[in-house]
């Protein structure tokens, strides 16, 4: 413990140094408030908590997106983005308290020794998991370890009184960030992206690959709920599309000098109709990519206003682990747009409001209700189309919230987990039935129907779960519960693409885009041609 403070001391003292350099007078106030309050204040203080906080402190009040992150987060944050990370290589959820495994990732470890979908993971090494509410991040942390180490896993199969044990040595386990990749017509591709990691722009030029030698011609790029990611990955995106020397995006701040990135000769699909589909959800990476699309006339935008998260975040790592993201520059689309929506003294409580606000405001059930003042009209490169600045990405074709279908009850179900748990309790009990009638996917979509024996299954989950019945609004949201299941299940026996191919039915921007991509004239239009 001595030593760790004496560490957390040198740091303090090395901080300040740095920080008299450019501001003695600021850094002497900052040092006697340090040295005051860790020898003088009444009860004793944890040292390395008052450096941490007061990092936080001094964040918090710059601008919502500046923040600290202690060893674990940053771990956690790289993770994701990284493309893989160590552990056993399985898909998972919890039902009733018990690791139910949903899909083993092939040629990885899980797979290699025999476990399988559907396997219930009871005991890891000699701790029991199931039935005792451990949280999902201290079960992956067992799981997870440095490859080449063992785990002992036991596990429940089907009715088997026995466990099974397994012995499974941890390897590099691939994050993929593409959720599917399908024909959606004869002529039109699909592909939906989750975030921007280090692998997208691979995974996204062998999904086009795929794609074409199926008779791709033109594509939607589905960006909604895409919260970002890194930079470049954007940038690499975007340069698929356009032509060399076209801007793809711009940065510049109080220290930082413009930084353009232009697109390079490489791109793959400059030509073919384009749709990259957005919501309020779709954030920063996905901000650029779209308002470079924009900007250069290269392909229609279709969906709601993007989040407006435009400002740069540079990782300035600590000795300890930890890490300070800093915003250091804004992001700038060619047309000279800021992503970055209006923000107050780094009020986070108000800012992180935004949406509710729009919400309330009806913004996301109608354009209408959306007012921009003449000083954010901008004009496409091309075709000098009206865009707008003044924070997110104002789409081409706005497609509001579909809320026709919608109930209170219905999104109780969907806060509570229990469509995603009827869908698992089923294909538990299921699996075989479903894997000997329905020979392939195709067959499943045709054939499969949510019967009422499953939704009742979901009913009594409520009720147990003490959520009152309310027939009436059941009723107005069974339809689309309905599909929500028969797309549950098809993840759980199929994959994540699977699920993509059955609720973009009731995807209201999808099915918008499909019309339009296939109408090659109205697409010349709505383009300024």
């Amino acid at each position: 413990m001595k030593k760790k403070l004496i560490y957390v001391a040198a740091m303090a003292f090395a901080c300040m140094q740095l920080f008299a350099q450019a501001n003695s007078q600021e850094a002497r106030k900052l040092s006697l408030a340090f040295y005051a309050i860790s020898n003088l204040y009444v009860d004793s203080t944890n040292t390395e908590k008052l450096v941490e906080d007061a990092i936080t402190g001094m964040l918090e009040k710059l601008d919502p997106h500046s923040d600290y992150l202690d060893p674990q987060e940053t771990k956690e944050l790289n993770e994701p983005l990284q493309g893989n990370f160590d552990g056993i290589g399985i898909q998972f959820n919890m039902l009733t308290d018990t690791l139910y495994v949903i899909q083993v990732i092939p040629g990885r470890p899980s797979e290699k020794v025999g476990l399988m979908a559907g396997d219930r993971i009871i005991m890891v090494d000699d701790t029991l998991i199931a039935g005792v509410k451990m949280k999902n991040t201290d079960i992956m942390k067992r799981l997870r370890g440095q490859k080449g180490t063992e785990v002992r896993v036991k596990v429940k199969r089907g009715n088997d009184p026995e466990l099974m044990e397994f012995r499974i040595i941890r390897d590099k386990i691939p994050v993929y960030s593409m959720d599917a990749a399908y024909m959606a017509d004869h002529t039109t591709g699909y592909i939906k992206l989750n975030r921007f990691a280090a692998s997208s722009a691979t995974e996204f030029r062998e999904a086009v690959d795929k794609l074409r030698r199926q008779g791709m011609k033109n594509l939607i790029l589905d960006l909604q709920g895409n919260g970002g990611g890194y930079l470049n990955v954007a940038i690499d995106l975007a340069d698929e599309f356009l032509s060399r020397g076209k801007l793809i995006v711009y940065t510049e701040g109080h220290t930082q000098p413009r930084e353009d990135a232009n697109a390079t000769s490489r791109g793959d699909f400059q030509e073919g109709n384009l749709i990259i589909l957005v919501d309020e959800g779709s954030a920063s990476a996905s901000e650029i990519l779209a308002g470079a699309i924009q900007d250069w006339d290269r392909g229609l935008i279709v969906g709601r206003r993007t989040f407006g998260k435009g400002l740069v975040q540079k990782p300035i790592p600590l000795p300890d682990g930890s890490m300070i993201r800093l915003t250091v520059s804004r992001y700038y689309t060619p047309t000279g747009r800021s992503i970055q929506k209006p923000f107050e003294n780094g009020n986070s409580k108000d800012y992180n409001q935004d949406l509710i606000e729009r919400y309330n405001h009806g913004e996301l059930m109608s354009a209408d209700s959306i007012h921009f003042p003449d000083s954010m009209i901008y004009h496409t490169l091309i075709n000098e189309r009206v865009v707008y600045g003044g924070g997110g990405i104002m789409p081409d074709i706005f497609v509001p919230l579909d809320t026709t279908q919608s109930s209170a009850y219905h999104r109780r179900l969907i806060a509570t987990g229990l469509i995603n748990r009827a869908a698992m309790n089923y294909v538990d009990q299921h699996r075989a039935e479903l894997n000997s009638r329905y020979a392939n996917f195709e067959a499943y979509k045709q054939n499969f129907r949510v019967d009422d024996a499953l939704l009742q299954d979901l009913i009594n989950l409520a009720t147990a779960e003490k959520i009152e019945y309310k027939e009436e609004e059941f009723n107005l949201s069974k339809n689309y519960i309905s599909l929500q299941l028969k797309a549950l299940i098809a993840r759980d026996v199929y994959d994540m693409g699977e699920y993509f191919r059955i609720i973009n039915d009731i995807n209201p921007a999808y099915q918008r885009a499909l019309e339009i991509i296939n109408n090659n004239s109205l697409y010349q239009k709505e383009l300024g041609y």
